[in-house]
């Protein structure tokens, strides 16, 4: 889209109050506008103004570094919203500096499953993931029940003797944290055979 800019380097006062020593700054003032053909006059409200404190920033990186925003804006609203930003029980301020890393983990992790997917959006990844997982609770939570469910029947059952009882009810207990295990894909061999 054509553009037109204008740009003018000046010094700003950055004192807080008329009482304060005044604090001269140098900073470069960028307006640009849109060119339209078919509007005649341009208004104030056509102008956008951008001040950075960089003086000697080309105008063009000063419109790169502000089409930045979006990624940044993007990010905040997943870490937010998605992916745990501060919603530690724990106030402590180790675990808010956690939370930083790990959402920032997170969310490397959701470019990388993009990326790996070719994926238009990240919202997508999460939201394959977020089925993924709703899926394996649920699946816990039903494997809980069936669980309850064989240790009243194997209770009510006389012939066997307590340790054949708990035999029983281990081994099929193994055998679905193998099988969760395996679709978690958690276990050693299946790691094994993605990193080959």
């Amino acid at each position: 889209m054509p553009y037109q800019s204008k740009s003018i380097v000046v010094e700003l006062n950055i004192a807080s109050s008329d009482k304060e020593p005044t604090q001269w700054v140098k900073v470069k003032l960028l307006f640009v506008r849109s060119v339209n053909e078919t509007k005649q006059q341009a208004s104030k409200h056509d102008w956008a103004l951008f001040l950075t404190t960089d003086s000697q920033l080309e105008d063009e990186k000063i419109l790169e570094v502000y089409a930045l925003r979006w990624g940044i804006e993007v990010y905040s609203k997943e870490a937010k919203q998605k992916l745990g930003f501060l919603k530690e029980q724990s106030r402590h301020y180790s675990a808010y500096i956690a939370s930083i890393h790990l959402t920032g983990l997170r969310f490397c992790l959701l470019l990388f499953a993009k990326q790996e997917e070719r994926s238009a959006r990240l919202s997508e990844v999460r939201n394959d993931f977020e089925e993924s997982l709703n899926c394996l609770n649920f699946a816990s939570k039903l494997w809980g029940l069936f669980k309850a469910l064989i240790a009243g029947a194997l209770s009510e059952m006389a012939i066997l003797t307590k340790a054949d009882k708990d035999g029983v009810l281990n081994k099929i207990e193994q055998t679905v944290v193998d099988f969760f295990t395996q679709v978690m894909q958690m276990d050693n061999f299946t790691l094994r055979q993605e990193a080959l």
